[in-house]
């Protein structure tokens, strides 16, 4: 069984809606450590004409018999490389700084060759972000930039050299974090029930069906 099984749903000590008073079966104050977000903002773009070269080219062997046909391609990573990060602060808005960075997103990207062999490859989009964000201020536990990305293609054409020329759809989420200690009101620990083995019993169906067929009174 899982915390969501429907023996356990519902359960005071495992995750799920609350029902009635949330502040019934509070016990502590607990001391956790995690990554506080203390501003976050999200962009959606399209980008066309993106050049995406790719190697780590799978299978090896047989080599892809040129020239190459675009399939799809995607991100293969929820998080991107930061790079060129750079912070400015605003004269004009207090706490509140200019946010430049390079988010570089990994792609994997489906193609077949000459003879319709299908095969994968690696390759990365550069994606530059110049935004204005909250930014707290100097402390003993340094603030960082963080990230969530996804990408789609939309279309692409292979180049030539192992590229292609891509259309592409790019979600960036871009997040000001700490590592905090944090104190917040705990039910307790989680009571972690043991694991529901996966079988495929044809007979439970069965089973549940009524006895005798149901009559017209019952079907209100």
């Amino acid at each position: 069984m899982s915390f969501y099984s429907l023996r356990n749903a519902g359960g005071e000590v495992s995750p799920g809606r609350v029902n009635g008073d949330a502040m019934c079966g509070i016990i502590e104050r607990v001391c956790v450590e995690v990554k506080k977000v203390y501003d976050a903002c999200m962009q959606q773009e399209r980008f066309e004409n993106i050049t995406l070269c790719v190697d780590k080219v799978k299978p090896k062997c047989p080599p892809p018999d040129l020239p190459l046909s675009f399939v799809s391609c995607k991100s293969v990573s929820a998080k991107g490389k930061i790079k060129d990060f750079k912070i400015t602060h605003l004269t004009n808005r207090e706490h509140f700084a200019r946010v430049q960075a390079t988010v570089v997103i990994p792609i994997e990207v489906v193609f077949t060759d000459n003879e319709g062999h299908e095969y994968v490859g690696r390759g990365e989009i550069c994606i530059h972000k110049d935004v204005i964000m909250f930014v707290p201020e100097d402390s003993i536990i340094p603030f960082e930039l963080d990230n969530l990305v996804s990408a789609i293609c939309v279309s692409g054409t292979y180049i030539g050299n192992n590229c292609f020329n891509i259309t592409v759809c790019v979600t960036v989420i871009l997040k000001i974090v700490a590592e905090v200690n944090l104190l917040i009101p705990a039910y307790g620990f989680c009571r972690i029930p043991p694991c529901e083995e996966f079988s495929e019993n044809v007979c439970d169906e069965f089973f549940g069906l009524p006895i005798f067929p149901p009559q017209l009174e019952d079907l209100d």
